[in-house]
């Protein structure tokens, strides 16, 4: 072994990338350490290591590529030619991680992951690896070019569809939940005889840094996997923790990834240093060996370092010492590494300085190569992949009727089909529906909390578990983050999730699983990568005798405002189950995410005008009816007035307009909205056009509701001088009890507002 110290001098400076560029090359330079002789023999295991001449020549190679790449963000950034500057520097030793799992292992990715990238190019199989470029690939990423593999230049992600590598774009934890998602669809997957697009022996690979290991997203997902474990069920996913000691500027206090996660009870904890390759290899093949075999959740925790700083505009001269800094930068892995290679005799100094210095070529020449490349540059390439919409081939499968055999056999006869029975209120309609679909769609599953043998709060999945098993009807634990997480986790591996979130109040704890990861994959990942769900959420006011905040929520700003996401709201039971059909076709044929709204007061609603006249119950509709997206239901013809609303404000404005139409003798239209996101600009304006007044009936709240949007439609459409008025909701959160309604518009709010429009 060598004596000589780790880095060659002790430098002072600004730019602390620089400084870790001179510190390699004045190293390797300067060495002056005995090296054994030059291995023969590639397959020659290094002295001390399980790690073979071959293999630490490459991983050395996949490390000298992501230092690289990083370097030269630095310098192109302030020449406008790349625009990300987030750096993988001191986490190199990830290479080891690619090298040691497959490339079908579906990866999660931490952003300081270029390692790994460089390393798992080489686990494609035959010709399939030299149609592709690590180098050059992430050069274009780097510079947002429309040509990069990833994200089509929509955002510096690592991903790749052929290596498995989902796109991410967090910065903490969020995508830990559908990691673990997916590694629990591997096993859901088999047991319902669903075909997957991977090995069925794979395994998830997750990682992130030690700062993110504290946040809430994280702390569900190994919570999960522990719930999981703990009842014998198998979710080989592999969280691999990088501790590099800090988070921006904050340090992790020391020791304190093995001291939170090492006794966990149902999550198996190994160690590897991640800055020493010869030493680390062994205790990666462990951890990842142990994940695979036994299928149960693996943390590694992987001793990593940060140089370079967060970013590029990350000065850490400003805020840490620079005898902090000189010991930070003497952990370098790529000086690790080159100590082995020219103690090992893999490579001599010379040749470890051409070979660093042609990768420093190969890059600048990638980087100004991809900065020549075309860019986007006009909306409609920018939202291409957004909300992907095949209007004739989803109308074709929203109309394909199920197994009509199989439907016998789950409904029990002819008798019992919800056809042959009569009309119905909106709880039994949805049911139905419910059932349909998963005859229908064999790969579909249901699930979320209490939905399983209780059937639900309100009885809507009823009889579901006793038809379709516990296999793709089942209960979760209580955990909105983690339900979202496992549908885009079965998402990922091909298979038609219809997650439940109780209450419309429970989005909101985990609004981010569907705003920042499910709906924006086909964004990021142009259009290789789809999320198709069909998210069932109870809410909505004017629930009577039971209540309160959480169960009469009325606010769905959260979801107005996801790029991408589809919401619809039915206020009666035939619509329900045309819409339901519609949305699981835009899942199955485009990949949509999809919200079905469902108003908890209008469940068992069976009258509208009277007690008992049963005028809000409706037919099953014929197996091949379906509702088109964006189109609304007209009640009446008149153009006196014109009614917008939707869910609960239905009823309501149709006994309205009864009444008006007494008082003022008007011919009243009403017209249901039914879709609420995107809502349908033009059908709006066609509905308006003519129209004398308009009243817009809003049960959300005033500020950011669906009432502004149809507002803003009208005045687009150049209708902003009709006489309009609208009712809507107060801004303030719901109270207890029969306080409830004074903060939500009433029948008697809608006629005033009617009759005062001249």
């Amino acid at each position: 072994m060598s004596t000589q110290p780790p880095i060659a001098a002790r430098h002072k400076g600004f730019n602390r990338a620089e400084i870790v560029d001179r510190n390699f090359i004045e190293f390797v330079h300067n060495w002056r350490g005995a090296a054994q002789p030059t291995p023969h023999d590639d397959d020659a295991v290094l002295p001390g290591s399980a790690l073979d001449a071959r293999g630490f020549r490459e991983l050395f190679e996949s490390q000298l590529i992501s230092r690289h790449l990083d370097l030269m963000a630095r310098v192109l950034r302030v020449k406008n030619k790349v625009f990300y500057t987030i750096g993988s520097s001191g986490h190199e030793g990830n290479a080891m991680l690619a090298r040691l799992t497959r490339h079908t292992d579906p990866a999660f990715l931490h952003y300081r992951s270029g390692a790994f990238m460089a390393e798992r190019f080489r686990k494609l199989p035959g010709t399939d690896s030299s149609k592709l470029d690590p180098v050059m690939d992430s050069a274009l990423s780097f510079a947002a070019s429309k040509d990069d593999p990833a994200s089509g230049g929509r955002h510096k992600v690592w991903g790749s569809k052929p290596l498995w590598v989902l796109p991410q774009t967090s910065t903490i934890a969020s995508h830990l939940p559908k990691a673990l998602g997916t590694a629990i669809a591997i096993e859901q997957a088999r047991r319902i005889g669903h075909a997957l697009p991977i090995p069925d022996d794979s395994i998830v690979i997750c990682s992130f840094g030690d700062a993110s290991s504290n946040h809430a997203a994280a702390q569900t997902a190994f919570n999960a996997a522990a719930w999981t474990a703990y009842q014998k069920l198998r979710a080989p996913v592999l969280f691999v923790c990088e501790d590099n000691g800090i988070g921006i500027s904050v340090k992790t206090p020391a020791d304190w990834i093995s001291a939170n996660y090492s006794g966990r009870r149902d999550l198996d904890y190994f160690y590897a240093d991640g800055l020493d390759l010869a030493a680390g290899y062994s205790d990666v093949a462990r951890a990842v060996e142990h994940c695979r075999r036994t299928r149960r959740p693996t943390f590694l925790h992987l001793r990593t370092t940060r140089v370079m700083g967060h970013a590029g505009t990350d000065f850490e001269i400003e805020w840490r010492s620079v005898e902090e800094l000189v010991n930070v930068e003497a952990s370098d892995p790529l000086l690790r590494s080159a100590a082995i290679a020219l103690e090992s005799g893999v490579y001599t100094p010379q040749a470890l300085l051409e070979l660093y210095e042609a990768t420093r070529k190969r890059c600048f020449a990638a980087a100004e190569e991809a900065d020549r490349r075309p860019k986007l540059e006009s909306l409609a390439a920018v939202i291409a992949p957004l909300a992907p919409y095949t209007p004739a081939a989803v109308a074709a499968e929203a109309a394909r009727v199920p197994d009509p055999a199989q439907r016998l056999a789950v409904f029990g006869g002819v008798d019992k089909l919800p056809e042959q029975q009569p009309p119905r209120h909106l709880a039994l309609q949805i049911n139905a529906a419910l059932h349909d679909l998963l005859i229908k769609y064999p790969e579909a599953l249901l699930f979320g909390e209490d939905v399983a043998q209780k059937g639900g709060v309100y009885t809507v999945t009823k009889g579901l578990f006793k038809a379709f098993t516990g296999k793709r009807v089942f209960n979760t634990l209580l955990d909105e983050t983690m339900i979202l997480g496992l549908a885009q986790g079965y998402a990922n591996m091909g298979l038609l999730p219809m997650p439940e979130i109780q209450y419309l109040a429970y989005f909101h704890n985990a609004c981010d699983q569907i705003r920042g990861e499910a709906a924006s994959l086909q964004f990021f990942s142009n259009g290789q990568y789809r999320n198709p769900m069909l998210v069932r959420i109870a809410g909505l006011g004017y629930q009577r005798g039971f209540g309160g905040h959480f169960h009469n929520d009325n606010s769905i700003t959260a979801l107005r405002d996801i790029p991408g996401l589809v919401v619809g709201c039915p206020a009666r039971g035939d619509d329900a189950a045309t819409m339901l059909r519609t949305l699981m076709a835009l899942a199955k044929v485009d990949g949509r995410v999809s919200v079905f709204l469902e108003p908890i007061a209008l469940y068992m609603t069976k009258d509208l005008y009277a007690p008992g006249d049963g005028q809000w119950q409706f037919a099953y509709p014929a197996l091949d009816q379906a509702m088109t997206l964006g189109e609304g239901r007209v009640y009446g013809a008149g153009d006196d007035l014109l009614m917008f609303t939707y869910g609960n404000g239905v009823p309501m404005s149709l006994r309205a307009a009864r009444e008006l139409e007494k008082q003022r003798g008007w011919k009243i239209r009403v017209v249901d909205l039914r879709w609420l996101v995107p809502l349908n600009a033009a059908y709006i304006a066609a509905q308006a056009k003519g129209a004398k007044r308009i009243l817009i009936v809003d049960e959300g709240r005033h500020s950011a509701g669906v009432g502004e949007g149809v507002i803003t439609a009208l005045v687009e459409a150049g209708l902003g001088a009709t006489p309009l008025a609208r009712v809507v909701g107060a801004d303030t959160y719901t109270p207890l009890a029969g306080a409830a309604f004074l903060v939500l518009p009433g029948e008697h709010d809608i006629v005033a507002a009617g009759l005062g429009l001249k």
